[in-house]
């Protein structure tokens, strides 16, 4: 038996290599892939070579990027975290035998997998396969976020994963698959009002069909309207709380503009190029903003105990079967064979295609 594996061979060259599949050891299942779902920001730092892993050694110890030999160095063959597979053989009594559930192992056509090491969860049967794609890793991305948002308000006695949006007036700043799920998220959980910006209109017009409103960047000011229509007290006008999900520095600029005094951006995004243009003397300064990581690596401090990454996953589920529909048909714009992944993700990364969300269907 042979699987098929995506690797990043060097910075635009990806290749399709054929490799033994794993034996089957007492304790683990063999699953084969059904779909990948293509997670366009940290993939495509691969390709196009912009990933710091693949520059300097990351000390987990100190929390360090340091010089040294790259953790990641080329080729890079673990690609990927959105898969979804089936179970066609297991030696534990952990996993059963055709069942269906989202992993994190790459872009692969089957993997052999230890369950105490790696995490399996189990699709319900009357949830779109394909959108599994978002249980296992993206969709807690984005639950993290709300969660940090909780914890901004709350410290360690957050609830639900609303606590940090219910009632309260939400900007997200970006268009893409984790902006707009983090957007649904917001609303889901009872925010009092949830607007995109972007300023793509092809993103805005998908924000729009997911029944979100939105707002163009590039027109008139973004902060004025918002700090406009959104007032609190005298002096004290803006969003409640932003979440900031493109890696770019004018996000993040924008971001803490929209803040009212005192508020905190959310930041879900991955500034590859870093963020030279952020103004921490302006806004940041004078309106006394925080700004708050919410990496998936970890959820707020005093947290773990209560929401892991299993309860970030049934959130995601619960968010799937409310808008599965929508997010089937807007969201995912592509679902491509297997085989077209090393084309895509050059295509992707070269920008010679624009996409929000593609599958590879095996």
């Amino acid at each position: 038996m042979r699987d098929r594996v995506v690797v990043v061979e060097a910075p635009g060259r990806v290749g399709l290599v054929e490799q033994d599949a794993m034996p089957l050891r007492p304790g683990t299942f063999r699953a084969r892939t059904l779909f990948s779902g293509v997670s366009a920001g940290t993939e495509l730092s691969y390709v196009k070579g912009t990933n710091p892993y693949l520059h300097v050694t990351w000390d987990a110890d100190l929390g360090l990027f340091r010089p040294g030999t790259p953790s990641t160095p080329y080729p890079v063959t673990r690609l990927g975290y959105m898969q979804v597979a089936r179970v066609v053989e297991s030696a534990t009594p952990a996993v059963a035998e055709g069942a269906v559930g989202a992993m994190t192992y790459g872009h692969r056509t089957g993997w052999v997998a230890d369950p105490v090491a790696e995490r399996f969860v189990p699709l319900p049967d009357d949830l779109d396969p394909l959108l599994g794609v978002y249980v296992a890793h993206m969709g807690p991305i984005c639950a993290n976020g709300l969660l940090h948002a909780a914890a901004d308000l709350h410290g360690t006695d957050v609830r639900s994963l609303g606590d940090g949006v219910r009632g309260r007036r939400v900007a997200v700043v970006g268009g893409g698959v984790v902006a707009l799920l983090t957007a649904l998220f917001a609303r889901r959980h009872g925010a009092a009002s949830v607007v995109v910006l972007d300023p793509t209109p092809q993103r805005r017009q998908v924000a729009e069909a997911l029944c979100l409103e939105t707002l163009d960047p590039d027109a008139d000011d973004p902060a004025v309207v918002l700090k406009t229509r959104w007032a609190h007290t005298a002096g004290d006008r803006g969003a409640d709380v932003v979440f900031q999900c493109r890696g770019q520095a004018w996000a993040l600029r924008l971001a803490l503009r929209l803040l009212r005094p005192q508020g905190t951006v959310i930041d879900l995004a991955f500034y590859q190029a870093g963020a030279d243009a952020v103004r921490l003397g302006e806004e940041f300064h004078h309106n006394g903003l925080s700004v708050r990581c919410a990496q998936i690596g970890r959820v707020p401090r005093g947290l773990v105990p209560v929401w892991d990454r299993e309860r970030l996953s049934a959130e995601t589920i619960d968010l799937v079967r409310a808008y599965g529909d929508l997010i089937r048909k807007h969201l995912v714009t592509a679902v491509v064979p297997f085989e077209d992944a090393p084309v895509l993700l050059t295509d992707l990364a070269e920008r010679r295609r624009q996409e929000l969300q593609v599958v590879l269907a095996v």
